[in-house]
C-alpha cells in the first residue's frame, strides 16, 4: 500500500505528498493537464514545443539545468497527447530548489524571439531525426490520421505538420502559455524523504499566490464510430515489408482498459504468446510481431505491428493475423494462459512502484485522470479480468470495420 496525502490550494493546484524515509532523495513531479489534444488544428505541436521552451530559463533562473545540477539533481520532461510532465530528482534536503525553479518558470518563463527561434530549430531537427531518417519511423504520423478523422489524436505530439512549429510566432506561444500553464491545470507530486506538512507550506510559499485560469473548458470533438476498414499502402526504402494495424478501443479510464491490456499480453507478451509463438517461431511468417496500446485518456488505439519475413506477401501476413485473432475468439484461452499474463503485468506494476520517480509520476497521472488510488488498486483490477471479458473485448475490437491498416512496401518488392 502506497500512502499519500492530498491537498488543494485555493488557486486550484493539486498537491500530493508521498513520504518515504528509506531514501535520502526526493522527487518533484509537476504534471500539466495539457497535451497535443488541446492544440488548434492550425497550430499543432505547441505542447511539445513548450516542453522545450520551459528549459530556456525564466526571470530569476537564467539556467534551469545548472540550478538543478548545482543542487545535486537531475531533471527531464516528456509530452504526450494528454499531458506534459516535468520532473526533478535531487537530495531531499535541497527540495526547495525544485520549488524555486519550477515556480519561476510557471510564472515568469522567458518567452522571446531568440528562445523561440532556437527551439523551433531544435524541434524541426527532432522531427527529421525521429520520424523521417530511419525505416518505419513515420508509421505513427501515418496511422494517427488514418484512424482518427475528427478527434485531435489524429496528430502526434510532434505536430500535424512541422511547418506549424516553423511558422509559429510569439503571439501563438504566449497565448498557449497563458492558457495552459496555470496552477489549476497542474498536479504537483513530491515523493521521498520529506515531511508532508513542510511540503504543503513550501507549496503555499512558492505557488500559493499564482493566478489560476478557471475559465478554460476542454471541449474536444468526439470521434464518430468507424464503419468500414481503412487501408493505406506506402512505398518506402525499408528492409522488409511491414504491417501496422490500429483499432479503436476504450479510454484509459474505462474498466475495460484492463481487459484490453491483458488481451495484448496474451497476443504478444513473451515467447509463448499467441502471435509470437505461432507467426514468428512456428510459421516464420514475420521477423517480429507485437501488440501495444496508446493508453490514452480519451478512447485510444490498440496496435498490432509486424515486419514480414522475406518473400511473404501482405495477403499471407494479414490472413495469418486474422486466423489467430479468430482462433482466440472461437476457442478461448488455454489453461493457465490468463493467470500467467496477469502475473506478468502485476510483476511489472510492483517493480514500477518500487522506483521513487515512477511512484511520483504515477500519482500525478492518476490524479489527472481523477482516480489517484489506482496506484493501490490496479493490481486487483487486473486480477478481476476474466476469460469471458477477454473474449468480449476481443470480439468488439477485432470487428472487420474497425481495422486501420498501414502497409509498408519496399523497393525490392516493387522491382521484383
Amino acid at each position: 500500500m502506497i500512502k499519500y496525502k492530498e491537498y488543494i490550494l485555493d488557486n486550484g493546484l493539486s498537491l500530493i505528498v508521498h513520504e518515504d524515509k528509506n531514501t535520502p532523495m526526493a522527487v518533484f513531479n509537476l504534471l500539466y493537464d495539457v497535451g497535443s489534444r488541446d492544440e488548434d488544428p492550425e497550430n499543432t505541436g505547441f505542447a511539445h514545443l513548450f516542453e522545450h521552451l520551459m528549459f530556456q530559463g525564466s526571470k530569476n533562473v537564467i539556467s534551469f539545468d545548472k540550478a538543478v545540477h548545482d543542487a545535486g539533481g537531475t531533471n527531464n520532461a516528456f509530452t504526450s497527447r494528454d499531458i506534459t510532465n516535468y520532473y526533478i530528482t535531487l537530495p531531499a534536503q535541497n527540495i526547495e530548489t525544485a520549488f524555486w525553479v519550477e515556480s519561476d518558470r510557471m510564472r515568469f518563463l522567458n518567452i522571446n524571439e531568440k528562445a523561440l527561434e532556437v527551439q523551433q530549430k531544435v524541434v524541426s531537427e527532432e522531427y527529421r531525426q525521429s520520424y523521417l531518417n530511419n525505416p518505419y519511423d513515420d508509421s505513427s504520423l501515418l496511422l494517427s490520421p488514418l484512424a482518427y478523422k475528427v478527434h485531435p489524436y489524429r496528430w502526434n505530439p510532434i505536430g500535424m505538420d512541422i511547418s506549424h512549429i516553423e511558422n509559429s510566432n510569439l503571439e501563438h506561444v504566449k497565448s498557449f502559455y497563458n492558457l495552459h500553464y496555470r496552477p489549476n491545470r497542474a498536479v504537483l507530486t513530491v515523493a521521498g524523504n520529506v515531511d508532508a506538512e513542510h511540503i504543503y507550506k513550501l507549496t503555499q510559499k512558492w505557488f500559493g499566490d499564482f493566478e489560476p485560469n478557471f475559465d478554460y473548458q476542454r471541449n474536444l470533438p468526439q470521434e464518430p464510430k468507424q464503419t468500414q476498414k481503412r487501408t493505406q499502402v506506402v512505398d518506402r526504402d525499408v528492409p522488409q515489408k511491414a504491417i501496422y494495424m490500429a483499432l479503436h478501443m476504450s479510454s484509459r479510464t474505462s474498466s475495460d482498459y484492463y481487459a484490453y491490456d491483458v488481451l495484448s499480453g496474451v497476443l504478444s507478451n513473451g515467447e509463448s504468446s499467441r502471435l509470437y509463438s505461432k507467426l514468428y517461431k512456428e510459421l516464420n511468417l514475420f521477423e517480429n510481431i507485437s501488440t501495444s496500446m496508446s493508453r490514452a485518456t480519451d478512447p485510444g488505439l490498440f496496435y498490432i505491428n509486424g515486419r514480414l519475413s522475406k518473400d511473404i506477401s501482405f495477403e499471407q501476413g494479414l490472413e495469418a493475423i486474422d486466423n489467430e485473432l479468430k482462433n482466440l475468439i472461437k476457442n478461448g484461452l488455454e489453461k493457465d494462459e490468463l493467470t500467467k499474463v496477469i502475473n506478468k503485468v502485476n510483476s511489472v506494476l510492483l517493480y514500477s512502484n518500487m522506483n521513487l520517480l515512477n511512484k511520483a509520476m504515477n500519482l500525478s497521472y492518476n490524479k489527472s485522470i481523477a482516480n489517484i488510488d489506482l496506484i493501490n488498486t490496479e493490481a486487483e483490477m487486473y486480477k478481476s479480468v476474466s476469460e469471458d471479458k477477454i473474449i468480449e473485448v476481443a470480439q468488439n475490437l477485432f470487428s472487420e470495420e474497425k481495422f486501420n491498416i498501414l502497409l509498408y512496401n519496399n523497393e525490392k518488392a516493387l522491382n521484383s
